[in-house]
């Protein structure tokens, strides 16, 4: 099972593949031109660990707090991957998980099974 971590809440976009045996992952800089280029942004992450979007199985989204923009676009975008290929996707947000120790971004699926985090929901927490 492959899954695919968001994050787009923080300073910089961060996005981690977690395969069956690796785990990848990749930074860009958070700035209004790379909210609109998020969609190629991640294409281009699973390219390159010869990965397509329909090798995906679950997708976790960091929903909160930050950037609204941020936010709002990398919502919008896993939205819209599982309106188009019925991936199921993970709204998490850090504070979720508090009570937890390792709360490291490969352990973001086990925390949110272990949370009952629910899927395909959106509750997105704003910086106000």
């Amino acid at each position: 099972m492959n899954k695919l971590i968001i994050d787009v809440a923080n300073e910089k976009i961060f996005l981690m593949i977690i395969t069956s045996t690796y785990i990848y992952n990749i930074t860009h800089e958070n700035t209004k031109i790379n909210y609109e280029k998020l969609t190629p942004i991640i294409i281009n992450f699973l390219y390159k660990h010869s990965l397509k979007l329909s090798d995906i199985n679950q997708i976790y989204v960091n929903r909160g707090p930050g950037s609204f923009a941020g936010i709002r676009n990398s919502l919008s975008v896993v939205k819209a991957f599982n309106v188009a290929k019925n991936i199921d996707y993970y709204c998490y947000s850090l504070d979720d998980f508090s009570e937890e120790e390792d709360v490291s971004y490969e352990n973001i699926p086990n925390l949110c099974n272990k949370f009952k985090i629910k899927k395909n929901l959106i509750n997105p927490i704003y910086i106000s």
